[in-house]
């Protein structure tokens, strides 16, 4: 019977070794802490990571918008500077300020020698004038202050240069 009751003492060491007690609580604390607040950091860094690629997105997307109407007032500004460029607005506003076609060129050779006759410009008038009774209509039409000659060909093609062209607008891409 000894060795029953020691091995019944041995059993039961075993199993109160098994059972919790109050020391291995306290021990048990600081490692269940340390995993809460690990999860808690994870939790936070990717609630910021989130709040950081939704700000990047937000950001992006005002410069496409940004980039889009920036775009499209480039493409106006082109198209004015094309319509001002063309050789009919060119020749209009030339004669507006009071320029006259020029005559035959001289040249000068390197040696000084001139080649060519020079000619003086001369106010003649020009074939894409209108008469004057159709331009007294006109101008009866147009405001004072306009005193530029217009052909009724080229006159609705080229915008006036007064007139501000309406901003693009954006379809909402």
């Amino acid at each position: 019977m000894t060795g029953t009751a020691e091995q019944m003492k041995g059993r039961a060491g075993r199993l109160a070794r098994l059972m919790p007690s109050g020391p291995s609580n306290a021990a048990r604390t600081p490692f269940v802490l340390l995993v809460v607040l690990l999860l808690a950091g994870g939790l936070i860094s990717l609630l910021l990571l989130n709040s950081a690629l939704n700000e990047g997105s937000f950001r992006l997307s005002k410069l496409k918008r940004e980039t889009t109407e920036l775009t499209d007032e480039q493409q106006a500004l082109q198209r004015d500077v094309d319509s001002y460029s063309e050789p009919d607005a060119l020749e209009r506003r030339a004669r507006e300020l009071g320029m006259v076609p020029g005559g035959s060129p001289a040249f000068l050779d390197p040696d000084g020698t001139v080649r060519g006759e020079p000619e003086r410009a001369t106010a003649q008038p020009s074939p894409t004038t209108v008469p004057e009774p159709e331009a007294g209509a006109a101008g009866a039409a147009a405001p004072s202050g306009s005193a530029s000659p217009a052909t009724p060909s080229t006159a609705p093609a080229a915008p006036a240069p007064n007139t501000p062209t309406p901003p693009p607008t954006s379809p909402g891409r």
